[in-house]
Order: C-alpha cells, then structure tokens, then sequence
C-alpha cells in the first residue's frame, strides 16, 4: 500500500468507501468483523470492532442514502413507473402533514398475466427490517407451473383495518373481481375485516398450517395424532372421508374439534370449500416471496420497490424461458402429478356403463367416474380440476387422452399467454424526465419513532411448532405433558 494512503486518518467515510462494493447486492453478508479481516490482510490495518461497524454504516449511507430522503424519491419514481409501465395502478397516500402512510405497487405485467391463472390470490404481511418500522403486503397466485406469480406488494405503517382495507381497495381497482375468486390468508382480524367490506360476498379461506400452530399452542394434548389426523382432514376429497377423520380428531381431543367447527369448516377444508382452491391449501407461495425478499426489507423505501421491480423483471424472464422450453400439455406441478395418477391407474380394471360412466374398480374398492361432467366419486378429479388415477383408467378404456379434461390454468398454454408482457428495465435515475410539480412534492418519513437502539432483529419471532415442528416428543393421554407416556406418567394416581 503507498505511503500516502498510510498517513491519511482512518476514518469511517475512507473505510466505508473501500467497502462499498461489497453492499451492492443485499443478499451479501459481510460483517464488521469480515471487514477486520480483510483490512488487517489487505492493507495491514488493525481495526476495532466499532471502527469495522461505523465503516459498514457509511459505506450503507454511500450506497443508498439517508433513509429519511428515500420517501422524497417516491413521487417521482412512482411517476416514472406509470409512464413506463401504461395501465398499471401504482398509488402513494400521505397523512395532512405529508408524512408517509402507504404506497401500493400493481405492474400491469402482473395485471395482464392474472387473467391466465387461477384466481386465488393469496395474501401475506411481513415486517420491515429498514430505519422505519414498516409493514410490506403482498399478494401471489400460482402459475400454470404451480410456481409464485407475484400480483401486487405495497409498504404500510402497521397491519390495521385501515391499511389493509386500503390495500385490498388499490387491489381491487388494479384486478377488479372475477368468478370463482377467492382469498386465503392466516387468521389476521384486519384481513377478515377488509375482504368482506372490500370484496363482500367473496369466499376467504385460511391457511391449514396457521390453523394447526394456533391448534398446537391451544391445546397441549395428542398433537403426534392430531399432527396427521389434522392435515388429512383438511385435504379430504370426499364428506365420508371427512366425518370419519374428524370422528378420530375428536376421540384424540373433544376441544380440537370445537374450535376447527367454530372457525368453520368451510375456512379450512378442502371439501367444504364454496369455491374451488384445488392445491392451494396453504399461504406458502406468499411465506416463500417472504423469504426471497428477506435481505431487501432491510433496504430504504425507494431501494426496496426498485428490487421489487427488478425481481419481477428477472422472475418474467426466466419463467418465460422454462415455459418455451416445456414440451409437455401441462405446466411442471401438474404434469408431475397427472403422471403419478397415470402410474396408479396401470392397475385398475375398468367397465362401462354408457359413453360416459364408468365403474372402476382399485381390489375391492369401487369409484364410479362420469367423463361428461368431469367427476369421481373419490372427488380428486372435480376438486384438484385433473384426472385422477380412476379416470385416466376410464380414458384408457375409451382410448381417449386427457387434454380435455384438465383445467385450462394447468396448462403451458396458459403459462406463455401469463408471462408474455415482459418488465421493462427503467432507464438511470439521472435520464428520468420528471415533471417539475413532481419533484416539488414532499413525502416525509412515518411519524413515530424510527427503529429502536441495539442490533435489529432479523427474523420473526417464530412460533413454538415451527422451532419443534421435526422433534415431536411423545404425549401423555393421562396428563397431556410430553415427554413421556401413560403408562409411565408420574401424575398417574397411585394403585391402592
């Protein structure tokens, strides 16, 4: 290293200008104590732990700014948006004082491409992880591919019933109502409470694992038995499977199956379900964008819409490459699972009733499937919307092949027409022409208090089943402890 760069002060804004390299892409982790490292190794310099933090923080402040001055950015970036991306829904609302309240974010890629999937958004909320404590919304469906679709994500000061009617009002206006929609979400109050003011009369169902957390916290006995009874309860295709499965649920623990009715049925089981959700059982896809945008909620607010955007314009790209090169009538997911019905079926033997109905018979079972109306009585060929292993063996009695009995969101057809809008790249934020009463706007940061002092939490608290989820221990049916059994309970009265 050159003498002159030996005598100039170490102070955090050199230090923080030689990393800053190493921030640019927010998945990087490199630590203070990286920077130790490297600076000891590279250029001979002893740094403290705290020099090392406060040349992290400049270089972060070099990077990306002053999270106070990312909300200014916001008008003119929004503006930017809609001129580059005609007839999305892109909205800002400031409280009287010009503070920071929401924003919500609809491309109109996401837009064109929802009128080719399956109309379940799915909607989820996660904390911010920047200076101001904020909450992100979002909301995803699935492709043809059975892949995220990310339709609309939107920044709000707190999950409330006003911001969450907000949001479903802006996603209302960008992708209106169609039939057979539906919603599922966790058990959030203010989601319940704005769906049904928004979109009244709109099916809402939950998603099975929340409800199985909120079961295992509640109620602390048989969850080794619930755990399986539960969730194939919840998938049951048929009434009969279903009353009899809940016939065990309440022999394991009267009180579960009080409060799964007190939900409604209709909230988390497949076969009550008003409206067809076929495999979205779950808010995973939503859990999943979560965790893919995990190290950009630490991002300003302006850095963060902008990955939002770029994540789009990646994700578009690269689904529309894997949709050109798949050669199979059905997306991947459900490609995958008409073939393991494909091998069930080789062994079923098949007689005709008419053109149409057919009797199938799997050993000493016997499923009656009527190819006119797309049904069997084992409720996997109407509910999932593809041939169940007992009417592919119908088909194959008739020499007929499956194309016309599958779900037209199921297929590549579908998956081409849902990316064929690509996402744009913006020009240099120094290139935007931007009218000058846009720039004059003020937006400025959320009122209340910005994060708290000490290093920020990373991840959500998370719940007990999920830290126990792959240690079940097993449960007593005398006492309800864990740990131990009945026989060797010790709070088992004692013989006479």
């Amino acid at each position: 290293m050159d003498e002159t760069f030996i005598q100039r002060k170490r102070t955090a804004a050199v230090l923080g200008s030689m990393v800053v390299p190493k921030y640019c892409d927010p998945k990087t982790i490199y630590t203070p104590n990286d920077i130790q490292t490297d600076m000891l190794s590279e250029h001979g310099l002893n740094l403290s732990y705290m020099q090392a933090w406060r040349a992290k923080e400049k270089a972060l402040q070099f990077l990306r700014g002053n999270p106070c001055d990312s909300y200014n950015k916001l008008p003119k970036y929004f503006y930017i948006l809609e001129k580059n991306y005609p007839c999305s829904v892109v909205k800002l609302k400031k409280a009287a004082d010009d503070c920071f309240l929401y924003a919500f974010v609809a491309l109109c890629t996401s837009i064109n491409g929802w009128q080719h999937c399956r109309p379940v958004a799915v909607i989820d909320g996660t904390f911010l992880k920047s200076a101001y404590r904020e909450i992100m919304l979002t909301t995803s469906t699935m492709d043809a591919a059975g892949t995220i679709f990310p339709l609309a994500y939107a920044v709000v000061d707190s999950e409330n019933d006003a911001s969450w009617k907000w949001f479903f009002e802006q996603f209302k206006e960008a992708y209106g109502e169609r039939p057979s929609m539906c919603v599922v979400s966790d058990r959030h109050e203010s989601i319940l409470k704005a769906t049904s003011v928004v979109y009244p009369g709109l099916a809402h169902y939950s998603c099975m694992w929340h409800i199985w957390t909120n079961i295992r916290s509640k109620f602390k006995k048989g969850h080794l038995q619930l755990h399986e009874l539960y969730f194939a309860t919840a998938r049951s295709y048929t009434m009969d499977e279903f009353n009899e499965r809940m016939l065990k649920i309440e022999e394991v623990d009267l009180r579960v199956k009080s409060y799964l009715y007190d939900i409604g049925y209709h909230r988390w089981s497949r076969v009550h379900a008003t409206v067809n959700r076929t495999f979205t059982m779950t808010s995973n896809i939503a859990e999943s964008l979560n965790a893919v945008t995990k190290d950009a909620r630490e991002l300003p607010i302006f850095d963060l819409f902008e990955y939002m955007r770029t994540l789009l314009e990646r994700w578009t790209k690269e689904k529309l490459s894997k949709a050109k090169g798949t050669f199979t009538y059905l997306g991947h997911k459900y490609n995958k699972e008409l073939e393991d019905n494909s091998t069930l079926s080789q062994k079923l033997r098949v007689r005709a009733s008419t053109d149409h109905i057919h009797t199938v018979l799997d050993g000493v079972k016997r499923y009656i499937v009527c190819l006119e109306n797309k049904k069997c009585s084992c409720g996997q060929f109407q509910l999932d919307e593809l041939p169940c292993a007992h009417a592919l063996a119908a088909l194959r009695h008739r020499n007929e092949t499956y194309e016309n009995y599958c779900s037209p969101y199921y297929t590549r057809k579908s998956l081409l027409l849902t990316y064929e809008m690509p996402v744009n790249p913006l020009p240099d934020e120094g290139k935007w022409d931007v009218p000058q009463h846009i720039l004059d706007e003020v937006v400025k940061p959320p009122a209340g208090d910005k994060r708290q002092p000490g290093r920020p939490h990373k991840e959500r608290y998370k719940t007990f089943d999920e830290i126990k989820s792959k240690k079940y221990k097993v449960s007593c049916g005398n006492c309800g402890g864990e740990g131990h059994n009945k026989r060797t309970c010790k709070n088992a009265p004692k013989k006479k």
